[in-house]
C-alpha cells in the first residue's frame, strides 16, 4: 500500500547532498521511502495525509543513551547544582536500584522511555547495559533491552563495583572480558568502556574493548568526559564507531578524529557529543563547532540517563546544540539526524536511517511549525506534531 504525505512546507532530507525542498511530498511503500519531490509531481497512492505546510524531518537517531535503570538520583542532581563535582561513582546508586527491581518492571520501565522518546520524534535509539555490573544481572539489561530498541550496546565496564560487591579492578576486568561477555553476546552489537579516571584505565579499556572486538561486537568509548584522557586516541586506534562526550580535547585528539576519515573507503571515528550532559554536570561544553570546522562528523544524542541527564529530549539537545554550541540549525539537525545513524553505522543501505532517501526506513518527525529553524527559535516549546517510524504513525503516550 502506497501512502503519500503531502502539504509539506519544509522538507530537509540530510540525504548525500543535504537538500531543503519546498512545496515537497514523498510516498511511503509500506515501511520504506518510494518516491520524493515536488508536492506538484506527486504520484497517485493508495492513501495520502496532508501535514498543512508544517516541516518534515528524519526521525531523531539517538545513538547514546542508559535506559535500563531504576531508582532516583535527584538529591545527587541538587548537590551538583549547589556545587558539588560530578564524579563517576554516583553509578554505584543506580546499580543498587536496577538490581533490586524485578524483570518486569525494568520492561515496563524502558518501554515507558522509548514510548517517551519516540512521541518527540526520536525513531532509533541506542541504549546500554551497565547499571547491572554482575553476569545475571548485565545479562538481564541486555535481554531487556533487546526487546525495546534499536542498537544495544555492552557497557559492562561501566564502573568497577568495589563498592557494592568488594571486587578488584583487575578481577573485574577480567569478569567483563570472559563470563560477562560471552553471557550478553547474543543480545547485543556494540561494546563500550568508562576509559576515565574513576573508572578504567587506558589499559584496561584496551583489554575490554579487544576482548569484545574478537566476540565481534562493534566497538564505542566513553572518553575525555572529565578531564584531557586517553579514551579519544583508544578509540581511533582501535577502530571505534564513535567516541561520547569528549569534552576535554588537545589539537592532537582533533587531528586524530580527523585523520581517521582521510580514507574515504572506510568510515571513521564519530565524535558524539551529549550537552544534556554537560549542562547537567556543568562541564564545559563539548566542542562541536572545532569538531566539525576540523572535518570531523559529529553526532548529537541525549545520554539519557538518571545520573546526569535524565531527559530524552533530542530538540532540546539541538536547541542548546545551536544556542551555546555554536552549530546552525542546519548542522544540529544533522548531527541529531544522519550523525546519529553514522556513529551507529546504520546510515546507508536498505532499512537506512537517519535521512529522508528512497530505499530507507520511512522515519518522519513532522514539526508543529514551517521550518527546522523554530527548532532553536522556540526552544523549550512543544515541536512535534507527529511522527511515522518505519511508514507507520506512532501513537504518543503525552497525547493520547
Amino acid at each position: 500500500m502506497s501512502h503519500l504525505i503531502t502539504g509539506i512546507g519544509e522538507l530537509v532530507t540530510q540525504d548525500d547532498d543535504d537538500r531543503v525542498l519546498p512545496d515537497a511530498a514523498l510516498v511511503l511503500d509500506g515501511p520504506t521511502i518510494a518516491w520524493i519531490g515536488p508536492a506538484s509531481s506527486a504520484p497517485a497512492c493508495d492513501s495520502a495525509t496532508d501535514v498543512g505546510g508544517r516541516a518534515v524531518l528524519p526521525g531523531w537517531v539517538d545513538s547514546h543513551s542508559h535506559l535500563v535503570f531504576d531508582g532516583d538520583r535527584s538529591a545527587e542532581f541538587a548537590a551538583r547544582m549547589a556545587g558539588q563535582a560530578y564524579a563517576a561513582g554516583g553509578i554505584a546508586v543506580t546499580v543498587g536500584a536496577t538490581r533490586t527491581a524485578d524483570d518486569e518492571r525494568l520492561r515496563q520501565l524502558v518501554r515507558q522511555r522509548v514510548a517517551v522518546a519516540m512521541s518527540q520524534g526520536t525513531t532509533t535509539l541506542e541504549t546500554k547495559t551497565g547499571y547491572g555490573l554482575d553476569v545475571e544481572h548485565e545479562l538481564r539489561s541486555a535481554r531487556i533491552a533487546a526487546g525495546e530498541v534499536d542498537e544495544v550496546t555492552f557497557l559492562g565496564a561501566h564502573l568497577v563495583p568495589s563498592a557494592v560487591d568488594g571486587i578488584t579492578a583487575d578481577d573485574y576486568v577480567r569478569l567483563v572480558c570472559g563470563p560477562m561477555l560471552e553471557a550478553v553476546r547474543p543480545h547485543v552489537q556494540w561494546a563500550d568502556v568508562f576509559c576515565e579516571r574513576g573508572a578504567f584505565t587506558e589499559e584496561q579499556s584496551r583489554e575490554v574493548l579487544l576482548a569484545a572486538r574478537r566476540a565481534g561486537l562493534g566497538l564505542r568509548v566513553h572518553g575525555n568526559q572529565l578531564g584531557p584522557g586517553p579514551g579519544v586516541r583508544l578509540a581511533v586506534e582501535l577502530g571505534a564507531a564513535s567516541v561520547d562526550h569528549v569534552n576535554f580535547l588537545d589539537d592532537d585528539d582533533v587531528d586524530v578524529l580527523a585523520a581517521s576519515w582521510s580514507d574515504p573507503s572506510r568510515d571513521g571515528t564519530v565524535a558524539t557529543v551529549l550537552p544534556a550532559c554537560d549542562l547537567s554536570t556543568r562541564a564545559p561544553l563539548a566542542p562541536a563547532r572545532r569538531l566539525l570546522d576540523a572535518g570531523v562528523p559529529v553526532a548529537l544524542a541525549s545520554n539519557c540517563n538518571p545520573g546526569t541527564s535524565y531527559t530524552s529530549s533530542m530538540a532540546f539537545c539541538v536547541a542548546t546544540a545551536v544556542l551555546q554550541m555554536h552549530l546552525t540549525v542546519a548542522e544540529a539537525v544533522r548531527a541529531a539526524t544522519w550523525g546519529g545513524a553514522l556513529a551507529l553505522g546504520r546510515h546507508t543501505g536498505p532499512g537506512a536511517v537517519g535521512s529522508l532517501t528512497v530505499g530507507h526506513r520511512a522515519d518522519l518527525h513532522v514539526l508543529e511549525a514551517p521550518s527546522m529553524t523554530h527548532l532553536a527559535y522556540r526552544p523549550g516549546m512543544p515541536l512535534t506534531h507527529s511522527v511515522w517510524r518505519a511508514g507507520q504513525p506512532v501513537p504518543s503516550p503525552i497525547r493520547g
